[in-house]
């Protein structure tokens, strides 16, 4: 069924089968898996379906010796050849846990960035503050130096709760997981509202659990995470919504303390009565007489233009009460349309409420603002009830948030692989 459900395309035949434990590394007469047919048809969507969780098909020959990649490449179907094939070569260099290069891809890059800011700090204390042969600080200047220090080091007690705190796993069905082999239809919860409105993009074939809307399996933790926003490699860890307050917070120390150094670092280049007047002289004369001081500028600079795109991004998001994640998909998660079709936040509660509610809970909560049912009737749409009839059919038409299927008329059709979106309907 696997392979009919690939060579079809059938999107969510293919996450139903995987929710119940269907092996994805069955052949047919051919030797081909259903990655091998998916391949084949070029389907993007269904290879990275049968990617998620297992990769035990990369490496599968069908009878004539090609692999799933080499069928895409002939096929010329390059951005699936480029796909498998950097999937195979990850998926390798992961197992390779013997090797100490094996192991970085889960330790991440965190204690790199940890490193980074350390000696950073330790340049900046050294070169600037303690500089013997710069003027000395004067009270004033003296806590607005050390102040710098202050909120560095606080953004890395922030940086540490954000690598280390769950970032909101969504709890993995085990229990029934094991539980399949008996009546496995009955294991899905068949009335749970995402299903009843054709929702099966929500089923996680990895964790085997109907995952909340906001939500989405990341691919490095392999694990379901509440209103991800995006995993950062520099934190080792995914940002959801568990500790996505901390690591706004240690963004936002962290480019505070860069600007206070930076302007301490370059009064104390300027200040200097030693330094000869003129721009090329005096650089000159940092250069050489305060290295430290004008390295430790330039790279505070450097960080800060990075940092600081990434704070006003962060926040912007917050005021919209979005994630990165459903600004990279935009286009392709249907419950981020109106009925008429336009781009619309359902979760917008406004940039005051918003903000106030993540400054005060840590995060915002996935209550949906209701759209006018008027919207309907503007757009065009005619509602039809749901029943029984309309099941186990060959195509897909949208349906609202009350079971009614949404028939657009003069209207184009929008494809969406993420939201409430799917009612099968049969043909008389």
């Amino acid at each position: 069924m696997a392979i009919g459900a690939a060579y079809k395309g059938f999107m969510d035949c293919i996450r139903l089968l995987l929710y119940l434990d269907a092996n994805r590394g069955c052949q047919d007469r051919e030797g081909c898996t259903p990655l091998h047919w998916a391949a084949i048809k070029g389907n993007l969507e269904a290879c990275t379906l049968l990617l998620q969780g297992s990769q035990e098909g990369l490496a599968v020959t069908d009878n004539s010796g090609l692999t799933p990649a080499q069928l895409a490449s002939e096929k010329n179907h390059r951005k699936i050849a480029f796909l498998l094939g950097n999937t195979r070569r990850l998926h390798e260099y992961r197992s390779n846990r013997n090797s100490c290069l094996g192991k970085l891809p889960k330790l991440g890059l965190a204690p790199v960035l940890c490193c980074v800011i350390v000696v950073h700090l330790t340049t900046y204390i050294h070169s600037v503050i303690m500089a013997s042969n710069l003027p000395k600080l004067t009270a004033g200047f003296g806590i607005l130096a050390w102040l710098g220090v202050f909120l560095s080091s606080a953004g890395l007690i922030w940086f540490y709760r954000c690598s280390s705190k769950d970032p909101g796993y969504i709890k993995m069905n085990v229990s029934d997981h094991q539980n399949l082999k008996d009546e496995p239809l009955l294991k899905i919860e068949a009335n749970h509202p995402a299903l009843l409105a054709g929702n099966w993009s929500q089923l996680c074939t990895t964790c085997k659990i109907i995952k909340p809307l906001r939500a989405k399996h990341c691919s490095t933790c392999d694990r379901c995470v509440e209103q991800f926003d995006h995993h950062c490699p520099w934190v080792s860890n995914c940002v959801g919504k568990k500790n996505k307050w901390d690591f706004f917070l240690f963004i936002v120390l962290e480019v505070m303390a860069m600007v206070i150094t930076g302007v301490v670092a370059m009064t104390r280049i300027l200040t200097d009565p030693m330094a000869p007047a003129g721009f090329s002289p005096m650089f000159s004369h940092a250069s050489t007489h305060h290295i430290g001081a004008l390295i430790f500028l330039i790279m505070d600079i450097f960080y800060f233009f990075g940092a600081s795109a990434l704070v006003v991004s962060q926040a912007t998001q917050i005021s919209r009460n979005i994630t990165t994640n459903e600004m990279a998909n935009i286009m392709r998660y249907s419950y981020l349309r109106g009925a008429d079709g336009q781009l619309r936040n359902p979760y917008d509660h406004g940039c005051w409420k918003n903000c106030s509610d993540f400054m005060i809970n840590g995060y915002n909560e996935d209550v949906p603002i209701a759209e006018d049912s008027a919207n309907s009737e503007e757009t065009g749409m005619i509602q039809i009830p749901r029943d029984s009839n309309l099941q186990n059919s060959n195509s897909h038409a949208p349906t609202d948030r009350n079971g009614h299927i949404a028939v657009h008329v003069n209207s184009s059709n929008i494809n969406a692989h993420h939201g409430p979106v799917h009612s099968l309907v049969q043909p008389r």
